[in-house]
């Protein structure tokens, strides 16, 4: 085969350009100079070279990196010139947010060359590859961990000082990109990092949200929403691929064709256009890639004849329609439009992902395609429930596109995809109106309803009719249409339907978008709690109860693997939730301890604490083979050690308090225990628990004199983050509670120093950079059996920070790791948690008086007003919205005793340094490198692949 060797220029930045580029100066002669820059540019010799071959195995392209030697003067240049050529600010002036953007922009020049020589190397050795799909991606700012990963931080330190400005007031105007909010979405980040880093052929897919979730402001009344203005100045990481797009379709119906395929025809059209963000590995040429999808209406679409009769709104209508899918990450579903509008979102991730990802398989399979191989080349892997509709779209594709039967698809689809589970309560899961999906996806419906009639007859084959009562369980347990008629081919195997009770029909409505746990998913807005006189009238009133699609029960039928993120949670993952799947294919299960990277968390957002580390443990090989952190054990008790631990520490307590300072006006200690709790506000992570704990210290504080008080009580500074949804009110009277407490207690000249409380506003991965190496205490305080995992407890513990929590999650694992003795343990455990719900109901509760005196304390007004409606989810003892669901009293009387150990631990300042240190060292486990490596060995099968 004759192959050919082609030549690419790419733009040199040595110092002599610098010469021609005058930040400073008129216009004249200006046109001269840029001639003589661009012909400098282009006649330039590169450094630092590396060649990628094409399929005939020689040589195709050799391309260079103008910036990748770290020249300070070279990177000087190449910032000036993407300021010349490529702005987009006006030319007069060289600010801090144009530094910005020209830094980026800089330092996206060295990642093309990689990135697009990676993916040469992919599509010349056809590889299998790993398709990350998730709703979310909370990437955070990107410049410093980009020059981080590159190893340029110095250099591009020194290169912006030449020119006037430091790295980390320029670092500074990077705005967080707004594609997550919680736990969720962190983690798919965490993981596109590490996969680059161990050079696996994989990359993401997400949606590209104009708007992101909100921006927090915090006002007199509580949280306050407004729209993210994250896209404003652009994103100068981004490339839009105009020549990358697909099309999407809704509503519309089925029709049989004369060659007997289905044909899904009418509707509305719209286009998923990619943009691309390119994601660099440490010390690696790699450098893999996040597609995000943004939505659009071909310009046709637009209706010029009710555009000039003046009707715009009609005649925008389309394009409108078609836009606002990517306009909000989990739009507000408690309308129609709403539930809509979230189901357009995951379908549209869904369907341009796999049309991608088809495209991509046939191009590198060449003139001969056989599908039978398309798992030994994709793996496609479901972030949660969200991407469940991968599942039928790609049997659609498959069958009525490439020409399937539905058993060679069935096999294809259950190959490829596998489903990472994020929530352990069974009525958590989402579920989806089988009406709504009919009207949106008429042809999906018919696949899911063809896949659950093949799972009814597995069901029959394997347990038969001998005993209809078990029969009857498992088919309600793991149907995946819920509410909804066997086929005609199995009527009159199951027992006579029971009347609905009012109970499980407004159990069933409350289900049709899941109120996630653990993902970072937003719940539907929580009513009030109704009246004995709404339920009974309710009860007479009681229509059947919907018909829904269970997504999970999808999730875990069509794919190949099911994991858990924890050990605890895998298990009730197994015992529980999907318990009869688990009888039957017991193989399929499996657990993925979720963990982060180890160079975000520590080496980049704590550079303090990661110096101290590499000077002990003689290298930075710790950053790439976190065991050696374990390492950090031997010097726990060695004073200057110690003392230069103290001394990180303090250094970054000093940086949080000009933060809290700058975003509340509230001053604060840095001699005083920084005590942090940020997470997505929920009821079942309590927020509640920890705020109620502060109220009860302040209550007894106050009956104190101020010598008592200094003598019982260490400095604290209790900092909350994170946002409760829009339509979650209960989330949003506890933010507006613990701004009430902050505001009188930080007032209040008695205590001074001894106790503030501050709520930072608009929690993200930046403010999370800062506050997470200042932490130490954190709590992690849900009721036991409903976090999955957590993620924020690992980047605590990596970052010396001792945890208060319930065994729940991965702090069961944390505890283990890091030693009993450097672990604030409370709470009832998990399997108790069923029983103590069940005594609630029966009446048998019996509160502690502490728990009552502090909700007496708050009663009487002396934060402003008396929270009846919050206080009320913790009264009575069953219904929607009361009876202490999530067990604040029961484990209120543990919660505070377990503080008075933190503050006997935290007097001696030795003890707690130990401590300290052991958690840094005991977090070795928790790098997202390890949970790849188990991805990539476990279930996508796939193997590193190195760049020459």
């Amino acid at each position: 085969m004759t192959t050919t060797t082609s030549h690419f220029s790419a733009t040199s930045h040595c110092s002599s350009v610098s010469k021609f580029v005058d930040f400073g100066s008129g216009s004249g002669g200006k046109w001269r100079s840029n001639l003589l820059l661009i012909r400098t540019l282009r006649s330039r010799s590169l450094t630092r070279s590396f060649s990628v071959k094409n399929v005939s195995g020689e040589p195709k392209t050799k391309l260079k990196n103008p910036i990748s030697d770290g020249d300070a003067s070279s990177i000087a240049s190449s910032i000036k010139y993407h300021a010349e050529f490529t702005p987009v600010f006006s030319p007069e002036k060289f600010e801090l947010p144009k530094a910005f953007v020209a830094t980026a922009q800089s330092v996206r020049d060295a990642l093309i060359i990689n990135w697009n020589a990676t993916y040469e190397c992919y599509d010349r050795l056809n590889l299998k590859q790993a398709y990350y799909l998730s709703m979310e991606f909370l990437q955070g700012r990107a410049l410093l961990n980009a020059i981080g990963n590159l190893e340029l931080t110095g250099a591009y330190a020194e290169a912006l000082t030449k020119l006037g400005h430091d790295l980390e007031s320029v670092a500074r105007h990077e705005p967080d990109a707004a594609l997550g909010n919680g736990g969720l979405g962190r983690l798919a980040s965490c993981f596109l990092d590490s996969m680059a880093t161990l050079n696996y052929p994989a990359w993401g897919y997400g949606l590209r949200y104009k708007y992101g979730l909100f921006k927090q402001r915090i006002a007199k009344d509580g949280q306050e929403e407004v729209a993210e203005d994250w896209l404003e100045m652009g994103n100068p990481w981004e490339i839009v691929r105009n020549d990358i797009s697909y099309p999407v379709k809704f509503y519309g119906k089925v029709v049989s064709g004369s060659d007997g395929k289905k044909h899904w025809i009418g509707g509305e059209d719209i286009i998923a256009v990619a943009y691309d963000l390119p994601i660099p590995g440490y010390k690696t040429k790699s450098t893999i890639n996040l597609r995000l999808w943004s939505t659009k209406a071909p310009a046709e679409d637009l209706d010029l004849y009710a555009f000039n009769a003046g009707k715009h709104t009609k005649a925008y209508e389309a394009l409108a329609n078609a836009e606002k899918i990517c306009y909000i990450l989990y739009p507000g579903d408690d309308s129609l439009e709403g539930k809509i509008l979230r189901l357009k979102q995951q379908y549209t991730l869904c369907s341009a992902s796999l049309q991608d990802i088809i495209a991509r398989f046939e191009r590198r399979s060449g003139s001969k395609i056989r599908w039978q191989e398309f798992p030994d080349k994709v793996a496609v892997q479901m972030n949660d429930t969200h991407p469940t509709l991968c599942i039928p779209e790609l049997m659609r594709i498959l069958m009525d596109l490439k020409g399937l039967s539905w058993n060679e698809a069935w096999n294809i689809t259950q190959r490829t995809t596998a489903y990472t589970n994020h929530t352990v309560l069974p009525e958590a899961l989402e579920k989806w109106s089988l009406d709504l999906m009919q009207k949106l996806l008429p042809r999906h419906v018919e696949i899911i309803e063809m896949i659950d009639e093949e799972l009814v007859n597995f069901i029959v084959c394997k347990y038969g009719k001998a005993d209809p009562n078990i029969f009857e369980k498992k088919l309600k347990e793991m149907r995946i249409l819920e509410n909804v008629d066997l086929p005609s081919t199995f009527a009159g195997l199951t027992l006579k339907p029971k009347e609905s009770s009012a109970a499980a029909i407004s159990e069933a409505s409350k289900l049709n978008v899941k109120d996630e746990v653990d993902s970072g998913d937003e719940p539907q807005s929580k009513g009030e709690p109704k009246s004995k006189g709404t339920q009974k009238k309710e009860e007479v009133m009681a229509e059947p109860p919907p018909k829904l699609v269970r997504m999970a029960n999808l999730c875990v039928v069509g794919g190949h693997a099911v994991n858990g993120v924890a050990e605890i949670h895998s298990e009730i993952v197994k015992d529980e939730v999907f318990n009869a799947f688990y009888e039957l294919w017991p193989n399929k299960f499996q657990n993925k301890t979720n963990g982060v990277t180890p160079r975000r968390w520590i080496r980049f957002c704590n550079p303090d604490l990661s110096k101290i580390i590499t000077e002990w443990t003689g290298s930075e090989e710790w950053v790439l083979n976190t065991e050696k952190l374990a390492e950090l054990r031997k010097f726990a008790d060695n004073e200057d050690f110690q003392t230069q631990w103290r001394a990180a520490k303090k250094s970054n307590k000093m940086k949080v308090a000009s933060l809290l300072k700058e975003k509340t006006g509230y001053s604060v200690s840095a001699d005083a225990m920084f005590d942090i709790q940020v997470k997505r506000i929920h009821e079942y992570k309590r927020q509640l628990l920890n705020i109620l704990g502060i109220v009860y210290r302040y209550k007894k504080m106050k009956e104190m004199s101020a010598v008592e008080r200094k003598a019982k009580y260490v400095p604290r500074v209790c900092i909350f983050g994170g946002k409760a949804f829009a339509t979650y009110a209960q989330a949003k009277r506890i933010v507006k509670f613990i701004t009430d407490v902050g505001a009188t207690v930080n007032h209040d000249p008695e205590i001074g120093d001894l106790l503030k409380v501050v709520f930072v506003p608009d929690y993200n991965v930046s403010v999370a950079e800062l506050l997470i190496p200042a932490s130490e205490l954190s709590q992690h305080i849900s009721t036991a059996g409903m976090e999955a995992s957590g993620t924020s407890n690992m980047k605590f513990a990596m970052n010396g920070c001792i945890l208060i929590g319930t065994l729940d999650g991965a702090n069961v694992e944390i505890r283990q790791e890091v030693g009993e003795d450097n672990f604030f343990l409370f709470g009832a455990k998990a399997h108790e948690i069923a029983g103590l719900r069940k005594e609630r109901v029966m009446g048998k509760f019996v509160p502690d008086p502490r728990f009552e005196e502090v909700k007496d304390f708050v009663r009487t007004g002396v934060f402003g007003c008396k929270y009846d409606e919050m206080l009320g989810s913790l009264e009575g003892n069953e219904g929607f919205g009361c009876g202490d669901y999530f067990l604040v009293g029961k484990d209120f009387p543990s919660y505070i005793e377990c503080q008075e150990k933190v503050d006997e631990a935290y007097q001696d300042q030795r003890r707690w340094t130990n401590m300290s240190i052991m958690n840094t060292a005991g977090s070795y486990k928790f790098s997202s490198d390890r949970t790849i490596h188990e991805y990539a060995k476990d279930i996508w099968n796939i193997r590193p692949t190195i760049l020459p």
